[in-house]
């Protein structure tokens, strides 16, 4: 199960974390409340795709979304995007929705946004209907994660 593959990542990075059930909600707050924490302790790992078989991961709090110029700038390319999901599920292990950097099939780079820094979020399990809480700096730092300005304010969030 997708799940203890995470686990064992965990483990195997001197990481502690705590998988939860996480029953499905009709939005980002419903989330935060289902779990005890504000909607920005939610953080979402996008797979983005650059050039050719390149892949990377942006950690995104909830109530922000990702900054593709910023991304870029910080990256020094011209063109980054969100791959289909058969190619996320291909270059992760793991479908849109529970994909975390823990146990993806590769280690690809992880970008985290500087504001989830100091926080314990919530991110994907690696299954639907499952969450994980893990210290932020402490995930940041097992992945020698770059921290950098790459998100931008949600208008509304869902």
């Amino acid at each position: 199960m997708s799940v203890d593959r995470v686990r064992t990542a965990a483990a195997a990075r001197g990481l502690e974390i705590e998988i939860r059930e996480s029953p499905r909600a009709s939005s980002l707050e419903e989330a935060a409340a289902l779990r005890g924490i504000t909607p920005a302790d939610i953080v979402k790992t996008l797979v983005v795709k650059g050039r050719g078989d390149q892949y990377l991961f942006a950690l995104i709090p909830g109530d922000r979304s990702i900054s593709w110029p910023k991304l870029r700038a910080l990256l020094g390319v011209n063109r980054l995007r969100l791959p289909e999901p058969e190619l996320a599920l291909e270059a992760t292990g793991y479908e849109r929705g529970t994909i975390t950097p823990l146990g993806s099939t590769r280690d690809w780079p992880v970008y985290a946004d500087e504001r989830m820094t100091g926080r314990r979020v919530s991110m994907g399990a690696g299954a639907h209907g499952w969450t994980l809480f893990v210290d932020a700096d402490a995930l940041i730092a097992s992945y020698d994660a770059t921290v950098a300005d790459i998100s931008e304010p949600i208008e509304t969030i869902r």
